[in-house]
């Protein structure tokens, strides 16, 4: 699915990989960006439309809903990552809502206009969806749930011809660990790849360095083999 000519919306995309999709968006031509955040921020080009989404506020992904009318890629971008480990289940709680139910809310809330224009869902998860990274222990448990979602919804979706990719990202320099040393992708890298995958039609997108010395790992392995296997019991 080439990005030309489509409508998109982002949510979280007041910074880092979101505001680096939005701008991705925009150079490949797509015809209509709604950039969606909690704060929204103007945008210099005309073709982005600011929109105020919390993602664990039903009201307002309902009126978001309402508002967009027309929409052929979905990205689920907003996410919550606190260094947290499982002592504390307020706090997994919290990511819960933002990781999983958050992306779920917009996902149904959307997927009438996805199934009429026939789109595509992409949901931005983590690497620590396959292992979890202890200092991020809750994190990484919400971020695996959303990653199963993502894997339910493909093959609920298929029949209604709407395409769900996971996208599973690896460290990349945003505000979540700007302060950590080691090797990190740019979010506009990670943007470029994301889409181009998307292009593709790849179902679960690495986009980073550290995410493709995995890809051929999972999509070669016995458990993509299994998620194969089982969708076939629809």
């Amino acid at each position: 699915m080439s990005i030309a000519d489509k409508t998109v919306l982002v949510t979280g995309a007041s910074r880092g990989i979101g505001q680096a999709l939005v701008d991705e968006a925009l150079r490949r031509g797509a015809e209509r960006v709604y950039a969606a955040a909690r704060r929204p921020t103007a945008h210099p080009d005309e073709r982005v439309t600011p929109l105020a989404l919390d993602v664990t506020d039903a009201a307002q992904v309902q009126a978001a809903a309402e508002r967009v009318g027309s929409l052929d890629i979905l990205v689920n971008n907003a996410g919550l990552a606190l260094f947290e480990g499982l002592g504390d289940r307020a706090t997994l709680e919290r990511h819960l809502a933002v990781n999983l139910f958050g992306t779920y809310a917009v996902t149904e809330a959307f997927l009438p206009a996805l199934t009429r224009s026939g789109g595509a869902i992409v949901n931005n998860l983590s690497l620590n969806s396959l292992a979890p990274l202890p200092a991020l222990a809750a994190y990484s448990v919400s971020k695996a749930a959303a990653f199963s979602l993502t894997q339910s919804l493909r093959t609920s979706l298929a029949e209604r011809g709407v395409r769900v990719h996971a996208v599973l990202i690896g460290p990349t320099d945003t505000d979540m660990v700007r302060d950590l040393d080691i090797p990190k992708a740019s979010p506009e890298s990670v943007a470029r790849a994301i889409f181009d995958a998307v292009d593709r039609g790849e179902e679960d997108i690495f986009p980073d360095p550290l995410a493709q010395s995995l890809a051929d790992g999972w999509r070669n392995g016995a458990v993509k083999a299994f998620e194969r296997q089982l969708a076939e019991l629809r």
